[in-house]
């Protein structure tokens, strides 16, 4: 965890950052969405959610919908909340199957108490941390959105957020505001010896205690124990697909149509050209 000039919570603010060319890598780059994809995926996996059962869930900094499309695969349904429209432009392009509100998580979460089953958050928590204007405070902007968050879960779910702390007083301001706010919980770090696979999930739980999940790439004798969540460690979701998205192909088109079908949407009928590549127009 170092400080690095360049970090783009320090170049602007959210919303101001987030601009319509920034927005655009989020639906183009495949790098980002391959990696965006499987930060969703991890994050889902420390939300321990009942097996085979929808659940509905919120994306805070749901951005373009990447996030929000892995949540859609495994059949959930979900709210996505973002301070940038040009973000949310993006998304509704992309025709994401889950409903967006624009707003700001400083302010707090706009839900009645126990709408969710559980929280996921990929790479926004450490916005909050920023002052951008004058009235702002980080300690009040993160209890407000923790406090609010709190209620928004139903109790004994959990809230994922994939963050990249600043430092460990950063850290520290987090964790603390979220506790103060009533989550029980703490930091899961997976690769910690990696200085590029490593990655920090705070992960919180909602009116209940339980252990928390190991983070992998971690030595542990104890992985035997019943009450304790155990993981695979292994990431082979985009093996060989170097840098492709994996949001193509005929099978995951008809299966997206599908999914819309079941929940009432209008979709074309299939034919022989369905998912067919198009010659590029000049």
């Amino acid at each position: 965890m170092t400080s690095h000039c360049r970090r783009p919570e320090h170049t602007a603010p959210p919303d101001v950052f987030y601009n319509e060319a920034e927005a655009k890598k989020y639906s183009q780059n495949s790098r980002m969405i391959e990696i965006q994809t499987q930060m969703s995926e991890r994050a889902v996996e420390l939300l321990n959610l009942p097996e085979g059962q929808p659940c509905f869930l919120l994306d805070v900094g749901c951005g373009s919908g990447l996030s929000g499309d892995y949540l859609s695969e495994e059949g959930h349904y979900w709210v996505g909340v973002d301070i940038s429209t040009a973000m949310l432009d993006v998304a509704l392009d992309r025709e994401v199957e889950g409903d967006l509100l624009v707003g700001d998580m400083g302010q707090g979460m706009p839900f009645r108490s126990g709408t969710f089953d559980g929280c996921i958050s990929i790479s926004a928590l450490q916005w909050l941390c920023n002052a951008d204007k004058r009235t702002h405070s980080p300690p009040k902007r993160l209890y407000t959105f923790f406090s609010t968050l709190y209620s928004s879960l139903s109790r004994g779910s959990r809230a994922v957020f994939q963050l990249y702390p600043e430092n460990s007083e950063q850290l520290e301001l987090i964790t603390t505001q979220a506790m103060k706010a009533g989550f029980g919980g703490g930091m899961v770090v997976d690769y910690p010896n990696s200085s590029k696979a490593k990655k920090f999930f705070l992960c919180l739980f909602a009116g209940v205690t339980g252990a928390l999940p190991k983070g992998l790439g971690t030595e542990t004798s104890d992985r035997a124990l019943s009450n304790q969540v155990q993981y695979s460690g292994q990431r082979c979701r985009f093996k060989g697909m170097k840098g492709k998205s994996a949001k193509k192909g005929r099978d995951w088109i008809l299966e997206k149509k599908e999914r819309r079908r079941r929940q009432g949407r209008e979709v074309r009928a299939d034919t022989k050209y369905t998912a067919r590549q198009r010659r590029p127009h000049f």
